[in-house]
């Protein structure tokens, strides 16, 4: 049921893409601070590594503000879940299992991330309070756990054999690179070919009438902050198996970057609306930003200066086609 505009607002993001690439290829020909070509393919395929963290968690982003909701606590969930796998890694019965307790470690990191997810999902289900202000005051104390958690001390265990796993390429492609690219191929099945995908647009659109239709919202939301939990939790597996080492400040503004992301993507801040291709897109773009600045020496701020002003442009755009939209039904 797409229409011509739905075809423009998902196809803007890779327009977008285009014209960056286009841009710095071109700037960085005369202002770069490097002799590499912008357009380097090993550049390009590190630009895809460096996306992952906040694209895994920008993907799962999408559904739960397709479904009207937002979730703050994505970055404190991320840094929790690294904390548990390093530091599970150092415990009496894990040391005996040597490299058999890897796998172990990954599970406590993503049953971490899940449990977490559950805890939102359920108070905004039973609750009934916006999911903004439920996954506020979570931001907040799963913040305040991992703080507790090691005594404001980063927690490091550099395995050598997760080192290996996470730095390993298949075709080209870093083992982060797979593990975003499987994250799309999943949820863009289960957003477009399955039940639990028509409902969340469904929910997003019109939550009254899907309560009438016989969805049940409540478990539906549960099931999406779980999610969204497990993947902030893979997000942490694949980015602390090669660093070894988190900071209790990791993960902060992960919501925001994953928020943008998704906006870019042509996803609405209102629900109903939204695509994981498009949030890949959205992903990409800012990576490319933030990677092409650095390459033409603009420093962080300037990146997050014009990042920030290209937002506002963005859902300005998307509030007045949304106004058109509205006239074009009263008419």
């Amino acid at each position: 049921m797409h229409n011509s505009k739905d075809m423009i607002k998902q196809g803007g993001i890779w327009v977008f893409i285009l014209a960056e690439l286009v841009f710095f290829s071109i700037a960085g020909h005369y202002w770069s601070v490097s002799n590499q070509a912008f357009m380097d393919p090993g550049n390009m395929l590190l630009l895809l590594k460096q996306s992952a963290p906040i694209g895994i968690i920008a993907l799962g982003m999408t559904i739960i503000m397709i479904n009207g909701n937002i979730d703050l606590s994505v970055g404190a969930i991320f840094a929790l879940s690294a904390v548990v796998l390093l530091d599970s890694l150092s415990w009496p019965f894990m040391v005996a299992l040597g490299d058999w307790a890897l796998p172990l470690a990954w599970g406590f990191a993503l049953l971490t991330g899940v449990t977490l997810g559950a805890i939102n999902g359920l108070i905004v289900w039973k609750t009934g309070i916006d999911a903004f202000i439920v996954t506020l005051a979570s931001m907040l104390g799963f913040r305040g756990l991992v703080f507790m958690y090691n005594g404001e001390q980063p927690t490091s265990n550099l395995n050598w054999t997760l080192v290996d796993f996470a730095e390993a390429q298949v075709l080209g492609l870093h083992t982060a690179s797979w593990f975003l690219i499987g994250t799309v191929v999943v949820l863009w099945f289960v957003t477009t070919r399955t039940n639990h995908g028509r409902n969340a647009y469904a929910i997003g659109n019109n939550r009254e009438a899907a309560v009438n239709a016989g969805i049940r919202v409540g478990p539906h939301f549960m099931w999406n902050f779980m999610l969204i939990g497990f993947l902030a939790a893979l997000s942490a597996v694949v980015f602390y198996s090669e660093s070894g080492s988190v900071n209790p400040n990791d993960g902060m503004l992960y919501e925001l970057w994953a928020i943008t992301a998704v906006v870019l993507g042509g996803t609405k801040l209102a629900g109903g609306y939204g695509s994981i291709i498009g949030t890949l897109g959205g992903v990409i773009a800012i990576q490319l930003l933030r990677k092409g600045l650095g390459h033409i020496g603009a420093d962080t701020q300037t990146v997050n200066l014009v990042i920030g002003l290209i937002l506002i442009a963005v859902l300005f755009l998307d509030r007045q086609l949304t106004r058109k939209g509205k006239e074009e039904l009263k008419i």
